[in-house]
């Protein structure tokens, strides 16, 4: 459970009180009690406000804030207000601004803008941390704690360059095995000195905003080290903190498949995980499904915040589209479905100026309850309230696990070919999608996750195959799992150095193949993937493109060959047996309806089954808790569709309705059902 203070899914969002007056500041307490808020995330971005100067601090606005909220019911998820320095520590203390890619030095403006690496910074948002949850620790009303705000981007400063060759001497030991794991005996790289070291930007290794680098291993590393020293500053203001205050939850709010930070470190450091949704009006919502998933995977399949959503409207895409009628809800109790024991918004209320003033909120400008998104926001908090506490702390029990790494992603973004075409995201989306239309569950896990408790692990794109990894599969399908591997994996090691001996490396004896040449054509050049015989649901020829691995079955049996071209005939789909289980390859990317198939056929061999059946675009997912099971069903098209219940009858906890076969669902409408109440 998040917090005892508060035992029910939290509903809120952001609140920036400094903004208004106290007319307004009690009329949203009104409003707030009409919607059934009952958390406010404040003080986010207040660090100016509260610190005018290097030793002056104002929380008095704080105190009667934290007290107006409990007073009316509200509890407070409380921010430390470092994600913006004040614009007098920028002015005072150069070294707190960041250089960007190009080497220019930033003046003071936007957020995200200060060095995770500087002195100042560190030494004055550990300060600010420490002078909180001293003042606050015992304050009734505080539930979570809210380190800055969604961490990011990279700082290429005089600052980061010394500590970067710090961390590399923890690392790497030597300035000799520095040579060796980036290979700088290439184009005449080799350093004697660590100070010769210098940072990869726009004026030495990068080019194209850091989409290409002469040397993958330098560029690699940085990222680590930039993804590390943002950690770093979380930690200290986490630790800071946890001096006063031990047993409230710590947390900062992440964002989803945001590529520069390597999430799976940062779960591990954070008492609860939490992140922001916002998804376009065409996102698929599988993506988001696999999303969710993500995020409660950083901790092992443990509950997750969603810290941020759009009751309406985003301000920072291209056609910032409402959301339709119902999709609030729906997605709010996605999330839920997923995970989530929280839903919140930003913001409650619409700030009056600057770039967030058309992001969408619970009090929209005319600033009264009359508008479909204020009544649409009531709706859901009096359901929340209802539910009680039947979902938060339940679990989501599932048999197949999908891996995913950050610093592979990494690597093949900056592995200089052979395909700029190639994107890890949507390669793993793809086959989570084909469960996803089963309605058959999935953790999204890391390279050290324990793959046991598991019947199937996919590994889509695994290029990078770090120490022990191809040790734990190979123990995995031993022990009677079903492995499945794609294309253009096991090629290197975690210091992006080529595993020698023939792809894919480290996986060639559990998969049971080698490959020689990987063709890469433009993404519209497709083969085919001729199946030698039925085998389950996959039948026919299917269409592959993008990358092909040209492969020999070693102890595999080929199960499918490419249809043209001066390989036509050789491999494409193999299946190995290696101790009581099997692995797959499959050579190339598959379009979507084999990738359904296949999932289908090794779903069978398996005997793992959907909760329920539904017609496409019916989501249907769940959670359990103390011996029960809390199904949401979810349709997510814009006209009345269908799912099955079978023989067993539930009823709806939300209206007390009944239901049992095969039934109708309204567009955009969620059903809640507890698994094994007899219909009344």
């Amino acid at each position: 459970m998040i917090n005892n203070r508060l035992p029910k899914i939290w509903y809120g969002g952001d609140y920036n009180p400094e903004q208004w007056d106290d007319v307004t500041i009690s009329e949203d307490m009104r409003m707030f009690k009409l919607a059934g808020i009952d958390v406010a995330t404040v003080n986010v971005f207040s660090w100016a406000l509260n610190q005018p100067d290097e030793t002056t601090y104002h929380f008095t606005w704080l105190d009667e804030t934290l007290d107006r909220l409990y007073e009316n019911g509200v509890y407070v998820c409380l921010a430390t207000s470092t994600a913006a320095h004040p614009a007098w520590m920028a002015k005072r203390y150069p070294d707190i601004r960041r250089v960007d890619f190009e080497g220019r030095k930033r003046q003071f403006g936007g957020r995200h803008n200060s060095c995770p690496n500087s002195p100042t910074y560190r030494k004055y948002a550990v300060r600010m941390a420490n002078k909180l949850a001293e003042r606050y620790n015992d304050h009734p009303a505080v539930v979570a704690w809210h380190v800055s705000n969604e961490y990011g981007g990279y700082c290429y400063c005089d600052n980061c360059q010394k500590a970067f060759r710090v961390w590399l001497k923890e690392k790497y030991g030597t300035i000799e095995e520095v040579n060796r794991v980036w290979n700088t005996s290439f184009w005449g790289h080799t350093f004697y000195e660590w100070d010769e070291i210098v940072v990869p930007n726009g004026l030495s290794e990068e080019w194209q905003g850091g989409q290409n680098t002469n040397f993958q291993g330098i560029s690699l590393d940085y990222r680590r080290f930039q993804s590390d020293s943002l950690l770093e500053v979380f930690k200290l203001e986490r630790d800071a903190i946890k001096q006063h205050s031990s047993d409230i939850p710590i947390t900062t709010n992440l964002m989803g498949l945001y590529p520069e930070l390597d999430y799976f470190k940062w779960g591990k450091e954070m008492d609860i995980v939490s992140w922001d949704n916002y998804p376009s009006i065409d996102t698929p919502v599988s993506l988001t499904a696999m999303t969710h998933d993500l995020m409660r995977g950083l901790k092992s399949g443990q509950p997750f915040m969603l810290m941020e959503q759009t009751p309406s409207q985003q301000n920072w895409q291209p056609y910032n589209a409402l959301k339709r009628p119902g999709v609030m809800r729906q997605w709010s109790y996605q999330a839920v479905a997923h995970g989530a024991d929280t839903v919140m918004f930003f913001q409650l209320r619409r700030s009056r100026g600057a770039t967030e003033k058309y992001h969408g909120a619970v009090i929209e400008h005319v600033g009264h309850e009359h508008t479909r998104v204020f009544r649409e926001s009531a709706q859901l908090g009096k359901e929340l309230i209802q539910l009680e506490d039947k979902i938060i702390d339940s679990r989501i029990n599932a048999r197949v696990a999908i891996v995913f790494d950050w610093e592979n992603r990494w690597a093949i973004g900056l592995s200089s070919g052979p395909s700029v075409a190639l994107d890890y995201v949507k390669e793993v989306h793809k086959y989570y999608n084909a469960f996803y239309e089963r309605n058959i569950p999935v953790d999204m896990i890391g390279v050290d996750e324990d793959v046991t408790p598991y019947d199937i692990v996919i590994a889509p794109v695994l290029y990078m195959v770090k120490q022990g990894h191809a040790e734990r599969l190979k123990q995995f399908v031993q022990g009677g799992g079903t492995f499945v591997t794609t294309f253009f994996s096991g090629v290197v090691d975690e210091n992006d150095l080529v595993t020698l001996g023939g792809y894919p490396g480290e996986l060639r004896e559990l998969v049971g193949i080698w490959a020689e040449e990987i063709d890469a054509l433009e993404p519209t050049s497709t083969n085919e993937i001729v199946m030698q015989e039925k085998v389950g649901s996959l039948s026919g020829n299917y269409t592959c493109n993008l990358l092909f691995d040209l492969i020999h079955a070693e102890s595999a049996e080929v199960i499918a060959t490419y249809g043209s071209d001066f390989y036509k005939g050789m491999p494409v789909l193999t299946r190995n047996k290696y101790g009581n289980g099997q692995a797959y390859y499959i050579a190339s990317s598959p379009e979507q309806a084999f990738v359904q198939d296949f999932i289908d056929t090794i779903c069978a061999d398996n005997d793992i089954v959907g909760e329920m059946e539904s017609e496409q675009g019916v989501e249907v997912i769940a959670r359990e808790k103390n011996g029960e099971t809390i199904i949401f069903v979810m349709n997510h098209n814009n006209e009345i569709a269908s799912f099955d219940t079978a023989e067993r009858p539930y009823t709806n906890v939300l209206t007390g309705e009944s239901y049992q076969g095969k039934i109708n669902i309204a567009p955009k409408e969620t059903f809640i059902f507890i698994k094994g109440e007899e219909a009344k």
